[in-house]
Parts: structure tokens; sequence; C-alpha cells
């Protein structure tokens, strides 16, 4: 296999499209907490309630992010529960779009962050798997 110059054996795609899902990545948690927190404060009976769901979700979100899936995790999971934790967390955001009556931008969101997981994953397993150059 040929190697080209500016890939490496951590990030195998160019550099460009790898900071380019990265961000995308980024886009899409902010996008996740964003329905995690619409969908808690419409959920919500009173407006204390509101205030408490539409708050705790996205917080409980960046919590488990932060202890499963960030690039520092304070919990190391291997690479299939990191992606499981994505797809949970993703889907609860896709989840959340439908329940305040968004299905197509749920729809289109799911796909999204499918397909940028997929990436990253496939980029970080072959990349784990490269021998040095």
């Amino acid at each position: 296999m040929v190697w080209t110059a500016g890939y490496d054996s951590v990030h195998p795609m160019p550099p460009v499209l790898h900071a380019l899902n990265e961000t995308l990545t980024f886009l899409l948690e902010l996008a996740m907490l964003a329905a995690l927190g619409v969908c808690g404060a419409n959920a919500g009976a009173s407006v204390a309630s509101s205030i408490l769901l539409g708050g705790g979700a996205p917080l409980l979100a960046i919590i488990g992010w932060g202890l499963f899936a960030s690039s520092k995790a304070k919990i190391r999971l291997p690479l299939a529960g990191v992606v499981a934790f994505k797809a949970l967390a993703f889907g609860c955001g896709a989840a959340a779009l439908y329940a305040v009556d968004r299905p197509k931008l749920a729809l289109a969101f799911a796909a999204v962050a499918f397909v940028n997981t997929a990436i990253a994953t496939v980029e970080r397993f072959s990349g784990a798997a490269r021998p040095a150059r």
C-alpha cells in the first residue's frame, strides 16, 4: 500500500478532511444538546419543570459525553463502547427533534450523525491498525 505525504498512522484521512469531520462532530454535539434542551423544555408541565428538564437533559448528555466519548474521557471504553454511546446520544438528539414535531430534521440529523460517526470510527480503527511509517 502506498502512503501519501500528509497522511499519518493517527489520521489516515487528509488533514483538511479530518479537520472538517471533527468540526462537523462538534457541531452535531451542539445540535444534539440544543435538541435535548428544547425537547426537555417543551416536556415540562410547569415553568419549573420546563427549566429543570430543559437544562437537565443537555447537562446529562454533557456529563455522559465527557465520561465516555470525548477524546479526554474519564472512563476509557473500547471503540465499540464509544460508538454505542455516540449512537445512543445522537439517537436521543434525533428522537428529541422528532418529539418537538421536526421529523424531517430528525431524519437529517440522524443520517448526518451516522455518516460522521462512521467516518470517524473507520479513520480511528484504520489509524490504530496501521503500522508506523
